[in-house]
């Protein structure tokens, strides 16, 4: 089969990127894998076996949906496509909609957020456009692969026109080997001695992952426990807001923002607790993470909550924005040594049972194929 993806992911332009290694192995079950980038910078093509990978190069954000259109009807005019695949119902699906339209080609779009949550509306302007437009274009997708059941569940609710046939759910994949054996370089009880209890936070600094959420629980908790630590991990647009938050609340010795780093599994290992506070998710790729390198985890309910980190039986589910439910939530923890290390043991026996790479590659073949096949017989 040949394959057209419409991506907005620059970081496959990286050398020796996750993302350009996850795309050769997607090529391997294609007979041509054709993949369009929306990007503002010119980037060269990447060209390897039967994997072919262009940048928009565009010199305005307008600009991409006419750009991809031209490299979208160059690749199918030159090589062919048995389906178009997006990575969103919105930046990417309408384009993927348009070449639905203009090609008669079948259709697959893949949803990774929980774009209904109310949380994803009040977001921004933009955020409310693009619901809008989802709720649109969803009903001519031929395929729609979801990561979570909660997505799956919010789809059938909030966007009626698309059939339940069409939606599959195909969780992320996350290599549990990386975080299982890889060996412990750094140890946050020797680089934080101060602490005697750690708590853990890794993601993009975004206003959706709430990370204020948890510097304000830990104005009670340190109360309580003046020897707990939070280190949050990360990088994005609302740093300089929560190092003012840090300042306010005058938690300078007890929070910690640390710079990404792409080599958690040690993180995970040395920490006490991992917690997540966002609005929404799609999946939750760092809660698994934690979960396979021994670390109990706290979140929201979202994501992954319901179908893997269940409430009170490898881990603790909070209301989103419910600062009282994370602070009881969090003491818990740190009192409670032995249900620490019940959610490990479930917590490990829960990742354990989700797909390897070669069903996880198995599945994503078959989504692809059966959309194919389905279109042509009607």
């Amino acid at each position: 089969m040949k394959v057209l993806i419409i991506n907005l992911d620059k970081a496959i332009f990286e050398p020796s990127s996750k993302s350009l290694e996850r795309l050769k192995e997607y090529a391997s079950f294609c007979e041509k894998l054709s993949v369009v980038v929306l990007t503002r910078k010119v980037f060269e093509p990447i060209i390897s076996g039967n994997l072919s990978v262009y940048a928009t190069g565009s010199y305005r954000r307008f600009k991409y949906s006419m750009d991809a259109l031209r490299l979208a009807k160059q690749i199918i005019t030159g090589c062919g496509a048995d389906l178009v695949m997006t990575q969103d119902p919105f930046d990417t699906g309408h384009i993927g909609w348009l070449i639905k339209r203009k090609f008669k080609i079948p259709w697959q779009c893949q949803i990774h957020t929980d774009f209904l949550s109310p949380y994803f509306w009040q977001g921004s302007f933009l955020n409310k456009i693009r619901v809008l437009l989802a709720k649109f274009l969803l009903p001519s997708a031929d395929g729609v692969r979801v990561v979570s059941s909660r997505i799956k569940r919010s789809i059938m609710s909030k966007c009626r026109n698309v059939e339940m046939s069409k939606i599959t759910i195909l969780p992320i994949f996350v290599d549990l080997d990386k975080f299982k054996i890889s060996p412990t370089r750094i140890s946050l009880r020797q680089k934080y001695p101060q602490f005697n209890f750690i708590i853990l936070m890794a993601s993009r600094f975004s206003r959706e992952k709430n990370i204020g959420l948890a510097i304000e629980a830990m104005v009670e908790v340190v109360k309580k426990h003046p020897k707990t630590g939070l280190i949050i991990v990360g990088s994005g647009p609302e740093e300089s807001h929560l190092r003012l938050e840090i300042r306010n609340w005058k938690l300078y010795d007890n929070v910690v923002l640390e710079p990404w780093s792409n080599d958690l599994s040690a993180y995970y290992k040395t920490a006490d607790l991992f917690l997540l506070t966002s609005n929404y998710e799609g999946w939750g790729m760092t809660i698994i993470e934690a979960m396979a390198s021994d670390c109990p985890v706290i979140m929201t309910d979202v994501g992954c909550t319901g179908e893997l980190v269940v409430d009170g039986e490898n881990g603790l589910v909070v209301p989103v924005n419910d600062q009282t439910a994370l602070i009881g939530a969090i003491n818990n923890l740190i009192e409670s040594p032995l249900l620490r290390e019940k959610f490990k043991a479930a917590g490990l026996m829960a990742v354990n049972k989700l797909l390897s790479k070669e069903q996880y590659l198995q599945e994503y073949k078959k989504s692809w194929e059966s959309i194919i096949k389905t279109t042509n017989k009607e």
